[in-house]
């Protein structure tokens, strides 16, 4: 469902049916798209903030998911094992970009990004399609009692943020066939992605972007 192109960059397969966006998952081979003057990105806290772009670029703010539409414009997170998730409204070619670490999903920042997008477009869920990209997956997050209560669970344990960002996704009223979920671990891919958890100040960030063409 998920794969790397010739620009070390991971693509979900069913987000390409849609001829009129672009988007992607960086490793730690990808291009620096940093500078790239179509990009609009934010100073990211672990919040449920949401940001409306609306054509902005640059650094926008404190927050935790970009929403846009505006034609040739791109939204993207950082990330280094936290979990970074890519919305498309297919009716009104809307899309989102949300950055969701244990806290940002706890306080359910995809579903914020949702109602965001309802606000600023007028999305229905039913029309979204989630792309889940590569993040520490529950083999490799060990937590201490208190995250794991967080998450209604008896610590130390492992969380499944990958799975918790699913179900409010589903919960918000995404069809479960319309979830698409990469299965890939940052922990684990030493070889392709950056990792705060294995690689602690040394880790760099990895850059997942959507937009409009």
């Amino acid at each position: 469902m998920f794969y790397r192109d010739s620009q070390n960059i991971y693509r979900a397969r069913p987000l390409e049916r849609f001829p009129w966006l672009e988007h992607g998952f960086g490793t730690r081979h990808a291009p620096d798209l940093t500078h790239n003057p179509r990009l609009a990105t934010l100073h990211q806290i672990h919040s449920d903030i949401c940001v409306p772009a609306r054509g902005r670029t640059g650094l926008l703010g404190d927050g935790d998911a970009l929403l846009e539409s505006m034609p040739g414009h791109l939204v993207a997170v950082k990330t280094a094992d936290c979990i970074p998730i890519l919305l498309v409204d297919e009716e009104h070619r809307a899309v989102a970009a949300v950055h969701a670490g244990w806290r940002g999903t706890v306080r359910g920042i995809v579903q914020h990004a949702m109602r965001g997008m309802l606000e600023e477009f007028g999305t229905r869920p039913a029309q979204v399609h989630a792309a889940i990209g590569p993040g520490i997956g529950k083999c490799c997050y060990e937590v201490g009692a208190e995250v794991a209560a967080q998450f209604g669970e008896a610590g130390p344990c492992h969380i499944d943020l990958v799975e918790a960002n699913r179900r409010q996704l589903a919960k918000a009223g995404v069809p479960d066939p319309q979830i698409y979920v990469a299965r890939l671990c940052t922990k684990c891919g030493a070889g392709d992605f950056h990792s705060y958890r294995r690689d602690k100040e040394r880790a760099g960030r990895m850059l997942s972007f959507i937009g409009v063409k």
